[in-house]
Formats: structure tokens, C-alpha cells, sequence
């Protein structure tokens, strides 16, 4: 167990460590950020005790900054693999097999697979026959994807009829071509798993995109998404379990006539999870700090009967006046300055009670 006042890493300067950081100031935890940009522009290191500006592939600026932790977690998976292995940090958490596995989507899907989940039928694709072969056993329409990165829409294309990949100007990096899936809603399952193995689930939001970027995350989600939540919570235990995972995992789901097919996993706090700041008893920023220092969970049960999460996109967050004037929203602005097309500037989250 890490006792408050000590101090937790962070992997990323955004705002998901940003709630991190917030939370565990909370719980009497300092906060240390690496990240690659400069600290005037990170949003996290606003509300973090120290901040330590270094590229990810810099292995003694980082093994400084983890000298100066007793616990280092992350808030995006694109971390170099090699960097935190050739560091050897005591504790990271969750693991680098968990990073592994979510970093490289034909990964992540063949690993699901073998766990007993579904995913939307997947070939690897690294040249332009893998792709012409791939579309004829799969079919069309479907999505070409980067293996790796890419996130909010970026790096992929559509394809909805076989000449649609005709000319497309292939990126020189990995792919995969996933077939489309007949699906009536997205949810995501997120839970949080403890080191003594005990795992706590909050509700499965019914998540609506737009443009590819999550727009609103509602619960409870209607009926016939909440009757595949049982099915999909099998799947992220058992996902969890075989990455003897600490911390918070979020799987992404589509709910079809068939039941639930996965999507995607992030091994981190998500954003189909900030809803549960106010409407759940315990948040899922404060039950991953609890798990990855080795605290009791919290509660994850909903604070109101129902509850409505919506993302605030560019411009969208120069609203905030009229926002807070509703005394049932609760408001998060990130911080961050300039309110670019398509960029998350914050969220507010409506309580029904």
C-alpha cells in the first residue's frame, strides 16, 4: 500500500491526468507529470505539484522522474514500450503488458479473440494487395485503421464500396481493415480492478459520436443495451484478469441483434467515464488512484437516477456562462487555450435526480 503524501507519476500532460492529478490531491497524494510539451502548455501540470518536461524516448529524464515517484501510471497508451522496460520501474501500473496489448490494434483483437470476445471481423494490411484481399474476404463497407496511434476519428478511411481503395495513398506503417458491424448503439463498459484482484464496475453508458468524437455518454442506457452489459462485463473481467491488470480499463462496445461485439479497448481512465466525477459515489479518476495505490475501491453506484455526460467541442465551451446557470449541470473546463475545431475544451455533466 502507498500511503497518502507520497508522490504518484504521470505519463501525459493532458486532461485526463489532469483529473487525475485532481483526485488524488483529494486523497493526499502529489502528483509529478512528465510529458514532452512545454509545462505553460499542459493542462495537468496546472494542478500537479511538479512537472518534468522530456521527450518519451529520453531514458534518463525519465528514469529521474521515476526515481522521484512511488507509483507511475499513464493517461494515453502511446507510450514507447522499449523506454519502460529498459527503465525497469518498479511499479507501473496498470502494466506494460496492458500497453502491449492496446497499443497495436491486430493486437488487441487477436488477444480478445482468444479471450472468447467478438470482434468486427480484422485482417492485417501492409501493402495494397492486403487490402484487396482483405475487402473480398471481408467485404464492404469497412474501415482501413493504423495498427497504432490514431484516435477521435484520425487515421482511418472508409471504404464503402471496393473502388473506394483504388489510388488511396497508403501510409508507409502497419494496418488493419475491419468489415462493418449492424449495430443499434455503443457502450462502453469501464471497470476498475484492484491488485488483490477484486474488480468494481460503474454503469455502462450509452455513448452517442459525432464526427467520430464522443459526443454525449448517458446512463442508464436503454433497456436493450443494458440486457448486453452482462455479456460485456464477462468479456472485460476476463480481459482484465489475463492482463493482471490495477487500475481503471474502459472496453468499448457495439450492441447488435446479436449481442455485444467489441470495439476497442483503452487501458486507462476514458472519457465515456467522466460523468462519474458527479454521478457515481466513487469517481473513476479516484478508484484508479485508489487501485494503483493499492487502496480499498470505492463505491461505484450512481449518485442520481439518471445522468448525461456531453463533451464540449471547440467552440461549444465558450458557453459556459448559460451552462452554469443551470443549477443541475456541473461544468469542467480543461484549461486549455486556444478552442480549435474538433478539439475537447472540457464537459458538463447534467444530474437527474
Amino acid at each position: 500500500m502507498i500511503e497518502p503524501g507520497a508522490t504518484i507519476g504521470i505519463l501525459g500532460g493532458g486532461q485526463l491526468g489532469r483529473m487525475i492529478a485532481v483526485a488524488a490531491a483529494q486523497l493526499g497524494y502529489h502528483c509529478h507529470i512528465y510529458a514532452p510539451e512545454p509545462e505553460s502548455a499542459s493542462v495537468a501540470a496546472e494542478v500537479a505539484l511538479r512537472y518534468t518536461q522530456g521527450d518519451y524516448d529520453d531514458t534518463a529524464a525519465l528514469a529521474a522522474f521515476a526515481a522521484d515517484c512511488a507509483v507511475v501510471t499513464y493517461e494515453f497508451e502511446n507510450v514507447a514500450i522499449g523506454v519502460l522496460e529498459r527503465l525497469a520501474l518498479d511499479v507501473v501500473r496498470p502494466s506494460v503488458k496492458a500497453l502491449v496489448t492496446a497499443q497495436d490494434r491486430m493486437n488487441e483483437k487477436t488477444f480478445v479473440t482468444g479471450l472468447g470476445g467478438r470482434p468486427a471481423p480484422f485482417a492485417a494490411v501492409d501493402s495494397a494487395a492486403d487490402l484487396a484481399a482483405a475487402m473480398a474476404r471481408i467485404g464492404t463497407p469497412g474501415i482501413l485503421k493504423t495498427r497504432r496511434d490514431g484516435y477521435d476519428g484520425k487515421g482511418q478511411w472508409r471504404l464503402m464500396r471496393p473502388a473506394d481503395a483504388d489510388g488511396l495513398d497508403l501510409p508507409a506503417k502497419p494496418l488493419i481493415y475491419e468489415g462493418f458491424i449492424d449495430f443499434f448503439a455503443e457502450f462502453s463498459v469501464i471497470a476498475c480492478r484492484g491488485g488483490d484482484g477484486s474488480v468494481r464496475f460503474w454503469d455502462s453508458a450509452w455513448n452517442v459520436h459525432e464526427n467520430g468524437i464522443l459526443a454525449t455518454s448517458t446512463v442508464p442506457a436503454p433497456a436493450e443495451v443494458l440486457a448486453q452489459m452482462p455479456e460485456a462485463r464477462a468479456l472485460a473481467a476476463r480481459v482484465a484478469e489475463a492482463l493482471d491488470y490495477v487500475g481503471v480499463l474502459t472496453c468499448e462496445f457495439f450492441a447488435t441483434g446479436d449481442g455485444p461485439v467489441f470495439n476497442e479497448m483503452a487501458p486507462r481512465v476514458h472519457n465515456s467515464g467522466h460523468w462519474t466525477i458527479e454521478g457515481a459515489l466513487t469517481s473513476q479518476f479516484e478508484n484508479h488512484v485508489r487501485a494503483i495505490c493499492g487502496l480499498p475501491l470505492g463505491d461505484t453506484a450512481l449518485a442520481a437516477k439518471g445522468v448525461e455526460m456531453r463533451n464540449l467541442i471547440g467552440a461549444a465551451a465558450n458557453g459556459w456562462a448559460a451552462i452554469l446557470a443551470d443549477p443541475a449541470s456541473h461544468l469542467h473546463l480543461y484549461g486549455k487555450a486556444e478552442a480549435r475545431e474538433g478539439r475537447k475544451m472540457g464537459h458538463v455533466t447534467r444530474l437527474i435526480l
